[in-house]
């Protein structure tokens, strides 16, 4: 049964919001998010073409999925870096709810790749970076995943098998909806992870000991309770993900409803920059007068774009020599 401590049980689907929900038989941990006008403005506001906005898209659905278990005030980011049509791709997260992104792509490279080219074909080879910035003093912590003609569903699955070593599945899903406004961008993505308390269930026994002659490999059996798990998770369909008329609880039920499933308060995502005129006119005051210099305009003014926002701000380069 579907039970909720915090709110009942909803038909709705709810737009914007991470849940998150636990299978406690099978010892699963995860959450569902979906982003209905926080994704769409994300993507229109740059007005990429479709298959950049589509990756861009699931980037964001990942990125709340694994930003929203910050349990402090930080930041988390997600970034590649490759040689495909799109070169760069951001993602970052501002704890408890904030969401910005933009992707850099090379245009003619973006057509010669065809109609529909998937987020593998276009990403190509380089590496994943996810960060976590605590802020203050606090460490950062960096996981890398190298990218070598994966998608980001399995660069997830990698990480986690790697830098975590925790059994995990990721889906994420992007489509475009006709709404009476036109039409808007929507993403959704699942997150299913096997946290046993015992430590020797969690292990992944696939993982190379060390010391096994090369070629070797190790077929221990995997846990029963994941491999049951991974196999419900797995029949989700990118169209229930994305579909605004099913609730995520609706969707937890179809999936787990024989063993039972829990949901917990939801966090609500919102697209927004953290930039500003403070924070732009804080960076130019540390460049020197020449860099300064080097960056006015035919204007006579300096603009700076940015490029999560895309808003434009001018500046009088003589207030800051005065300075």
């Amino acid at each position: 049964m579907l039970t909720s401590a915090e709110r009942p049980v909803s038909d709705l689907g709810h737009d914007d919001l991470v849940l998150p929900f636990a299978v406690t038989p099978l010892d699963i941990r995860g959450r569902v998010v979906r982003l209905g006008p926080a994704v769409d403005r994300m993507l229109k506001q740059h007005g990429y073409p479709e298959p950049v906005s589509r990756l861009v898209g699931e980037a964001a659905a990942l990125t709340a999925l694994l930003g929203s278990s910050l349990k402090i005030q930080g930041r988390f980011q997600l970034q590649t870096k490759t040689d495909g049509a799109v070169d760069m791709l951001v993602v970052d997260f501002d704890a408890p709810d904030r969401l910005r992104a933009f992707a850099r792509f090379d245009a003619e490279r973006l057509a010669a790749a065809g109609a529909h080219p998937n987020s593998a074909e276009l990403l190509g080879q380089g590496h994943l970076a996810l960060t976590i910035d605590q802020g203050g003093d606090m460490s950062r912590y960096q996981g890398v995943v190298p990218l070598e003609g994966q998608g980001l569903e399995a660069a997830a699955h990698q990480y986690f098998a790697q830098s975590e070593q925790i059994p995990t599945l990721v889906r994420l899903a992007v489509a475009q909806s006709v709404t009476g406004d036109g039409v808007a961008w929507r993403a959704g993505g699942l997150l299913a992870q096997f946290l046993p308390e015992s430590e020797d269930r969690r292990r992944q026994f696939d993982l190379d000991p060390g010391d096994a002659p090369e070629g070797f490999v190790r077929n221990a059996p995997e846990d029963d309770s994941w491999s049951e798990a991974k196999a419900l998770a797995a029949t989700v369909e990118d169209h229930e993900l994305v579909d605004p008329t099913l609730s995520s609880e609706r969707l937890l039920f179809r999936l787990f409803h024989e063993r039972g499933v829990t949901v917990f308060d939801g966090q609500a995502m919102h697209e927004a920059c953290r930039c500003s005129r403070e924070r732009i006119e804080g960076m130019l005051r540390s460049f020197t007068v020449e860099e300064r210099r080097d960056m006015v305009g035919p204007d006579g003014r300096i603009g700076v774009t940015c490029e999560f926002c895309g808003v434009h701000r001018d500046f009088e380069p003589a207030d800051f020599d005065a300075a």
